[in-house]
């Protein structure tokens, strides 16, 4: 897979949330997820016992809430679009707040919110624990295609390479007096993305020669084999399974 690479969401330290091995995370976010997604949406109080769950494995991971509440701001859109189900989904009205709106709707805009904030949640405290490299193998070790964790893996790699040229044509661009001020301008953006895209095609034939004149043939190899033991196992079921009785207890009570 080659060398690590960090991201702005992972926060270098210590922690039994950052020690366990990466595809136990990726199985108790992705169980998670998925439980909390069955969860009916009128059990509110479920939702609630959610968070909480969430925010004892941040304390765990040692993740402060101003770091998790900031990154949370990826779902705006989300929240956006939840704002508006209460005045254009059809059906029974309530007065809020002096408004009319649908009763399917509010509920509706509360399930987008509450399910896809504890998603958001799970994914960002995932990424805050994990580095991208150890992801990747615990993908592998998952038995995910190949394929897709090669793809992935590139992606990674040379996301950074694309980045830096295009902070060097946009340097380029400068230097030469160009100022992206309005429409008139957007013919020379749209060139400059023309030639990103080719530079960047050309780059990956060369690299895909270079693999394949070392003797790839459609597989990586296996720097790292991770493992887990039954402890970590345990540990890390331990946040679906209390999630799964929150379940459970939302669609009898």
């Amino acid at each position: 897979m080659g060398a690590g690479h960090a991201h702005k969401l992972y926060r270098h330290v210590h922690s039994p949330v950052h020690d366990l091995p990466p595809h136990c995370k990726l199985t108790a976010v992705f169980s998670f997820v998925l439980v909390v997604v069955l969860t009916p949406r009128e059990a509110v109080w479920a939702f609630a016992l959610y968070a909480v769950l969430l925010a004892g494995v941040a304390a765990v991971a040692r993740i402060p809430a101003a770091f998790l509440l900031k990154r949370l701001l990826i779902e705006v859109p989300f929240v956006a679009f939840a704002v508006l189900m209460p005045f254009v989904v059809p059906g029974e009205q309530t007065e809020l707040l002096g408004v009319s709106v649908s009763v399917p709707g509010l509920w509706g805009a509360w399930n987008v919110l509450a399910k896809g904030t504890l998603g958001v949640a799970a994914s960002v405290i995932l990424a805050s624990t994990t580095e991208l490299r150890s992801l990747l193998l615990g993908l592998q070790r998952l038995k995910l295609p190949p394929m897709l964790v090669q793809i992935a893996s590139f992606m990674i790699r040379y996301g950074d390479v694309i980045t830096g040229e295009m902070r060097r044509m946009s340097i380029a661009r400068r230097s030469r007096g160009f100022e992206a001020r309005g429409v008139r301008q957007w013919g020379v953006l749209a060139k400059s993305a023309g030639a990103l895209f080719i530079r960047s095609y050309e780059r990956g034939e060369r690299v895909h020669l270079a693999m394949v004149s070392r003797g790839y043939a459609g597989s990586m190899p296996v720097i790292d084999e991770v493992t887990a033991s039954r402890t970590q196992w345990a540990h890390a079921s331990a946040l679906p399974v209390l999630a799964l009785v929150i379940c459970l207890l939302g669609w009898t009570v």
